[in-house]
């Protein structure tokens, strides 16, 4: 890993830590997020290249999925990997482009792609312009631990989840409490469906996706 790649490692690293520390605080949207029937927000991001990459480059020919993940590290996102790789032929053949958004820097983002397999545009988000615009919320404690004993400011498990993880694929890294979320768009540029996971294992069916995608190609 080189020095820079290590250094943004260490920086998520940190900020983790300080949001474990501090637990949620914005578990409700802030004023009035964004739903179906609104305009999608168009935002400007790059890729993992760090090409620059604007959100409405996935919807200007035909419907659009996104996928707003949590952190890297999330084994919650690992499992719904595995299950949308399975899927993404399905979403293909309707002709929608799938595109993931995740905090990470391009050079984490290049790593995270690589190490998960990920067929799909990952684009960089550390700012959380992105997830800011679509009314990304935080957890709470049950639904991101479930029956987890957690306690604010409990540095001794974070630092003992840090260090079981840190050298593996499943490091603990930016936001612990944002959950995930995945809207259809569709190519006028307005939602079709919002789904925002309620609990880090909600992901959506397929059937609904692909239903909401039939939707969005429809004749006005």
């Amino acid at each position: 890993m080189d020095d820079r790649l290590w250094t943004q490692y260490e920086a998520a690293d940190a900020r983790w830590l300080v949001q474990w520390l501090r637990g949620p605080t914005r578990t409700r949207p802030e004023g009035s997020s964004v739903q179906v029937g609104d305009p999608a927000p168009d935002v400007e991001l790059v890729d993992a290249e760090s090409r620059p990459a604007r959100l409405s480059d996935f919807w200007r020919e035909g419907p659009a999925h996104l996928f707003f993940l949590r952190h890297y590290g999330c084994p919650c996102m690992k499992e719904r990997w595995a299950q949308l790789n399975a899927d993404l032929a399905k979403l293909a053949e309707t002709g929608a482009r799938s595109v993931a958004i995740g905090m990470g820097e391009p050079e984490r983002t290049r790593r995270f792609i690589e190490v998960r397999s990920i067929s799909i545009p990952v684009l960089c988000d550390p700012e959380g312009k992105a997830y800011d615009a679509y009314g990304i919320i935080e957890g709470t404690v049950p639904a991101i631990l479930h029956d987890f004993e957690w306690k604010p400011g409990d540095q001794e498990t974070g630092y003992k989840l840090m260090k079981s993880r840190r050298e593996t694929d499943l490091r603990l890294v930016d936001n612990a409490w944002l959950l995930p979320a995945e809207f259809v768009v569709g190519r006028d540029g307005v939602i079709v469906h919002a789904h925002r996971y309620q609990y880090c294992e909600d992901f959506p069916p397929t059937a609904v996706l692909l239903g909401a995608i039939r939707v969005a190609r429809a004749p006005a």
